[in-house]
């Protein structure tokens, strides 16, 4: 009865994060940080995480800094990367979606989870099983940031930092994973360049009108993976007509079961 009403309070958690972002979405333009107020940078929780000590010593401070202190964290979808991948990616993986930016409600829940609750985990075996990626939560603190690799059904977190990843076997937290993928599945949203947008934060969605115009205006080279070049007519300089092609980002051969 209890892990019933927890995951049914983390799937309204879950809602209120994408009804967070919905707000965002719509009635703010531009950089996030310049609409805050005069304080917002300051932490107002002074309550004292307890991460597990073999997760700290194994992480590094700095790592487990950037999630427990995170300023914004972000969701994005991700799956393995073909070998002819040529689209965005996030530390080596296919960047199929965005799935939301998560309140601190929800934040301070995964903190919870995925740091401070030996329940979800196993340390003493591996799962002998092939990591499914689905889900990349990205933790920011200033300009540092700690990413997350979820995987299911092959249950798995992954901490990305440094250049460095430490994965931990997640099966006894499953349910929780399981949650989270179906939950952030329904609010995927495409996923296009931030850099194309002129954003500074990572989001990879369009926020203000002009940006909404410029995807359309870019829709072709940005979304199709391969666009045909018209070939020339009756050119006397050149005695055949080659077919160019551009690519794109969304186009994946990967199917994951």
């Amino acid at each position: 009865m209890k892990k019933s009403f927890f995951f049914s309070a983390f799937s309204c958690l879950l809602l209120a994060s994408f009804s967070s972002y919905a707000q965002f979405n719509n009635l703010r333009e531009g950089v996030q940080s310049f609409q805050q107020e005069r304080d917002a940078w300051r932490r107002q929780d002074t309550t004292e995480i307890k991460v597990l000590q073999n997760m700290r010593d194994s992480l590094g401070n700095a790592a487990v800094l950037n999630v427990t202190d995170a300023e914004q964290v972000f969701c994005y979808q991700v799956e393995n990367r073909s070998a002819d991948y040529s689209g965005y990616t996030l530390n080596g993986f296919a960047v199929t979606g965005f799935c939301g930016i998560i309140n601190d409600n929800l934040k301070n829940v995964l903190v919870t989870q995925f740091l401070t609750n030996a329940d979800n985990f196993d340390f003493t075996t591996s799962e002998q099983c092939v990591i499914r990626p689905k889900l990349m939560i990205r933790f920011v603190r200033g300009v540092d940031m700690t990413d997350v690799l979820i995987s299911a059904p092959c249950y798995s977190v992954a901490f990305y930092y440094a250049g460095k990843v430490k994965a931990y076997n997640f099966k006894p937290g499953g349910e929780l994973l399981d949650t989270m993928v179906t939950s952030f599945d329904a609010q995927k949203r495409d996923f296009i360049s931030p850099t194309l947008l002129n954003q500074m934060l990572p989001i990879g969605v369009p926020q203000t009108v002009e940006q909404q115009q410029l995807v359309r205006k870019n829709s072709q080279p940005i979304r199709n993976w391969e666009m045909a070049k018209t070939p020339e007519k009756n050119s006397a300089s050149s005695q055949s007509t080659k077919k160019e092609t551009t690519h794109g980002w969304n186009k994946l051969k990967v199917n994951i079961k």
